[in-house]
């Protein structure tokens, strides 16, 4: 762009940004001893300065659309030298000009490694008690736990960080810059201080949940207009509520209970708003009437609250007339007419009331400390790491709202990439795949599509230490390939959960005993070898932990599921000891020791017998059950197989989908031993789990070659 003479002023036309401006400057100094006005480094936009007295000011405008306007010098208006401008030195001015922004940086918008040093940034700045696997070197979209992108996996949608421990103030600048971000979940830690606006005002921003942590300060009035569901509930917040919210007409959801917001509440006329929660502040004033369809319960604990739903609000007090005595007369009158004996009477009545209330108190006080466990106070201290990963701060350090947060915790184990809290369990459709003797189990379908396992523990008679104690053991030896591991549990007066992976091809027991119109095929005789070898591997691993001491205590085909590859995953392990003495229901006698049966104390050598019995349900294909309306049932298995062989009917033994194997008897003959073996009567006479792991090997190997199917154009197995 070439500079125009106009008048006694040099006017440039264009965008430049100060510093271009300054290398014009000097060009232009040089070559006509032009001296222009520019601001200095560092102004923001410049504003237009009047070429002399008499020239009107131009009013402000940003460069992109301004001029800038250079005074020349009298001596050289004197001179004459504007008829002598050299057209080289136009161009001069004009490279200078375009030369000064081939340096200028491209602006580049935001992208995903973008997203990901912000995401980085964040991680960095907050400790937090469980591990997540932010790095350098990961994919963002595919490999980071919390993280969800758009479906071109160019920028990042959600972040989900619920309950692992993020602690102390949310960091200023950074969540801001995720302008694609469309889910914020950081609830249920322990971030405090103040809420940054960025977070609130990113414009694509539709679903914040940040309850259950100890933030405080005002909400700040930055709100996204795109916001659908807003939680910040159970903090710290004070202040009134941002009259910016009446602006958010998409929102469905706002809960702000149990904070300390004060003032009136606005009249928030959103068509879309379906919940609303407001109770356990310090509202004050009538409920508008755009809220008076939500129930009482949304705008209970608000002291200074009226209107519909509430109690009316009444009008002001009329003044007193004239001839009516004044309040002060009134209570001297009356103090007057009582005696000295029934002011006495007041005074004792009220004493005996007071006294009541005091030994309630006590007696409330006494109660809960009983019940209390003991040392379950102390059981963790800030910051230390319990059963990999799982950690809890000392007594008295936080708030009630962290206490809170603490008490509807899950609490999860190193290596488990789950990211969702107990909340989000307990909004999770739910499928029941059994009950058991410890309790029942649910297939959860959480709303991010995360699909687990929970188990709803029945009749613990376990401590609160007792139990965390045993849920730790149980997280260290839930290591092996053949065990299913513990994820996460729950523990609080009234509900114990243990979370665990979802496997999909379901247990062991509907493989061999489930309903074939249901499109099952029967397991073949060589996934039925790798089966058992992987239960006995699991079981001779958890035997192996914990010095020995470990017990399962109620193997069943139901308590074993099959992977994608056809192996075999022991689950339930470890539970025995948390539980009351058992009632072991007819159903399953079939499965326990003698010993136990009398005991009610199972023993690695119980674990043993009930493999047994499970290796003889896998040859015969007969459930070791009481249940007259199966026909594949046999109420003692251990004793019908061992009349059907004393009869020499061996063959009529094993299940007649595997006859029709050929080459497997002889090998199936062998494994029938090992099975009778664990099932002695004589807990001694059993062997150890390790020897029957080296013992199937053996089986295994030396039959390896001889083993044929039945079809060769279809393969059994698969269920």
């Amino acid at each position: 762009m070439l500079p125009r003479l106009r008048g006694s002023s040099l006017q440039l036309q264009g965008s430049m940004p100060s510093c271009n401006l300054r290398v014009m400057s000097l060009a232009l100094h040089l070559s006509y001893g032009v001296e222009p006005e520019i601001p200095p480094l560092g102004a923001g936009l410049p504003m237009i300065a009047p070429i002399n007295e008499q020239s009107p000011t131009l009013p402000a405008s940003p460069l992109p659309f301004g001029f800038l306007h250079l005074r020349l010098r009298p001596p050289a208006l004197r001179a004459g030298l504007l008829p002598i401008l050299k057209m080289w030195h136009l161009k001069l001015i004009a490279f200078l000009y375009a030369c000064s922004f081939i340096h200028l940086p491209y602006a580049r918008g935001a992208d995903l490694n973008s997203d990901k040093q912000a995401l980085l940034a964040f991680a960095a700045s907050l400790p937090h008690d469980r591990k997540i696997n932010w790095t350098s070197t990961t994919q963002v979209c595919t490999s980071w736990v919390g993280i969800t992108c758009t479906p071109d996996r160019k920028r990042v949608r959600e972040v989900r960080l619920p309950a692992i421990g993020l602690f102390g103030p949310i960091p200023s600048g950074i969540l801001g810059k995720l302008d694609a971000l469309e889910v914020l979940s950081l609830r249920s830690n322990l971030l405090t201080i103040n809420l940054p606006p960025d977070v609130t005002s990113i414009p694509s921003l539709h679903s914040l949940y940040l309850q259950h942590n100890n933030l405080s300060g005002i909400i700040p009035s930055s709100l996204s207009s795109s916001l659908t569901f807003l939680d910040l509930s159970y903090n710290s917040f004070d202040g009134e509520i941002p009259l910016k919210v009446q602006d958010i007409t998409e929102l469905t959801a706002l809960l702000l209970q149990n904070n300390s917001l004060s003032g009136p509440i606005p009249d928030l006329r959103l068509p879309k708003l379906r919940h609303l929660d407001l109770s356990n502040n310090n509202l004050s004033g009538p409920i508008p009437p755009s809220l008076q369809k939500f129930p009482a319960s949304s705008f209970l604990g608000n002291a200074f609250l009226c209107g519909f739903p509430l109690e009316p609000c009444t009008g002001t007090t009329p003044s007193p007339s004239p001839t009516s005595p004044s309040p002060q007369n009134t209570k001297r009158s009356f103090w007057k007419k009582l005696s000295l004996g029934v002011i006495i009477a007041i005074a004792a009545g009220g004493g005996a009331i007071l006294l009541i209330l005091i030994i309630i108190i006590l007696v409330c006080i006494f109660k809960r400390k009983k019940d209390a466990e003991p040392g379950a106070a102390a059981s963790s201290s800030k910051g230390k790491a319990v059963a990999g990963g799982r950690a809890e701060k000392s007594k008295g350090e936080h708030s009630s709202g962290i206490q809170e947060a603490e008490r509807n915790k899950l609490f999860f184990f190193e290596g488990s990439s789950y990211n969702f809290d107990l909340e989000d369990l307990l909004r999770a459709s739910a499928e029941v795949l059994g009950k058991g003797t410890y309790g029942t189990t649910y297939k959860a379908a959480l709303e991010d599509g995360t699909t687990v396992v929970v188990k709803r523990l029945k009749e613990v008679v376990a401590g609160k230490r007792e139990f965390e104690q045993q849920m730790e053991l149980i997280g260290k030896v839930c290591q092996h390939q053949n065990t299913v591991p513990l994820r996460a549990y729950y523990y609080s007066k009234d509900e114990k959960l243990l979370v665990y992976d979802y496997v999909p091809l379901g247990s062991l027991s509907a493989a061999l005993h489930g309903s074939k119109a249901a499109g099952r095929n029967p397991l073949d005789w060589e996934t039925r070898v790798k089966i058992a070898l992987g239960i006995a591997r699991g079981m001779a691993y958890l035997h192996g932990e914990g010095g020995g001491k470990f017990i399962h205590g109620n193997i069943k085909s139901s308590n074993i599921l099959i992977s994608q590859e056809l192996s075999a995953c022991v689950t339930e392990f470890g539970l025995a000891q948390l539980m009351a003495t058992p009632h072991v229901h007819p159903r399953l006698v079939g499965y326990r020791s003698p010993e136990v049966l009398e005991s009610k104390k199972p023993t690695q050598k119980s674990d043993v017998y009930s493999f047994g019995v499970l290796l003889l349900e896998m040859l015969t294909g007969k459930a070791p059950l009481r249940s007259p309306s199966h026909e594949d049932s046999v109420e003692h298995l251990p004793k019908w197989v061992q009349y059907v062989v004393r009869e020499e009917w061996t063959s009529e033994v094993f299940d007649v989908d595997l006859l029709r194997h050929p080459n497997v008897e002889d090998e199936m003959v062998q494994m029938l031993q090992v099975a009778m073996a664990c099932v002695a009567v004589v807990p001694d006479e059993r062997p150890r789990m390790e020897e029957v792991v080296r013992k199937i090997e053996e089986i295994r190997n030396s039959y390896s070659g001889t083993r044929t199917s039945p079809d060769d154009n279809s393969r059994e197995g698969t269920f």
